[in-house]
């Protein structure tokens, strides 16, 4: 059974959708057979993987409002080992879809258990906000990503995460974990950056940071414009090294997570 894991910040700018993309990339190089499922209404992840919105017969709006079976959504991308489930603008529409219905918070948990059998990893690309469609993707996890920029307001932000990811917990999904806080858009030169991160390191167990870092890299931005992950765009480069980075030391703690819960995924 795959393991899902959400992509999650609740302010924008972070980097949350660059690193969904190129850590689904980065597992599946290292032979994760990988889902990327964009959540989120700007579809970013979808574009990023260079698919043409306007080809899209169905999409995730259509999985967790159940006009569709989930498998009739997945689209396979250029790469080996990596499938999308795309979005369009479209999904902003299912939140009203959503709110009509009981058990509205756990419609995406439930439209996506068909696919765990299918996937070594499933990633969610989660909408930066507090609504509904913010709470199925966590609902939907079994763990998360928190990609976070070192400067003082998205260390607030962080704070207000924590208080959601509490009530997601308590309430629709009581195995849900955090695996890790992702630094992105690092720029070394600045010393308030390195006084943020020893903050936050200091609030949470050093294991819940990863040690690798993400650094604010052009070619990152370029990968993006050309519809392209890092690690196929320029393998090369800083930004390609450090997500394969992050892609490893992901996988080392899905195993450590498979031997504390007696798993194997």
């Amino acid at each position: 059974m795959g393991i899902i894991i959400g992509i999650v910040n609740q302010k924008g700018g972070v980097g949350k959708t660059t690193t969904a993309v190129n850590i689904a990339a980065g597992l599946a190089a290292l032979g994760k057979k990988t889902l990327l499922i964009d959540f989120d209404p700007q579809g970013n992840s979808t574009t990023g993987f260079g698919i043409k919105k306007k080809t899209l017969d169905l999409t995730s709006y259509d999985v967790v409002t159940g006009r569709c079976r989930p498998q009739e959504a997945v689209i396979e991308t250029r790469y080996k080992k990596i499938s999308l489930m795309p979005a369009t603008s479209k999904l902003c529409d299912a939140e009203g879809a959503l709110n009509a219905m009981q058990q509205k918070n756990l419609q995406l948990r439930k439209a996506i258990l068909p696919l765990r059998d299918s996937y070594d990893i499933i990633i969610i690309d989660s909408l930066p906000s507090l609504g509904v469609l913010a709470v199925n993707a966590l609902a939907a996890c079994d763990t998360i990503i928190v990609p976070m920029v070192c400067e003082h307001f998205a260390r607030e932000g962080l704070a207000q995460l924590m208080y959601t990811i509490k009530n997601v917990k308590q309430r629709y999904n009581q195995s849900l974990n955090i695996m890790g806080i992702v630094f992105t858009m690092v720029d070394k030169r600045l010393l308030s950056g390195s006084e943020i991160k020893n903050d936050i390191k200091k609030a949470f167990d050093k294991k819940v940071v990863f040690k690798t870092e993400v650094p604010r890299n052009v070619k990152i931005s370029e990968a993006q414009s050309h519809g392209e992950p890092i690690i196929y765009y320029d393998k090369r480069s800083a930004g390609a090294d450090a997500y394969v980075k992050l892609s490893k030391e992901i996988i080392t703690k899905i195993r450590e997570m498979e031997r504390v819960n007696g798993t194997k995924k």
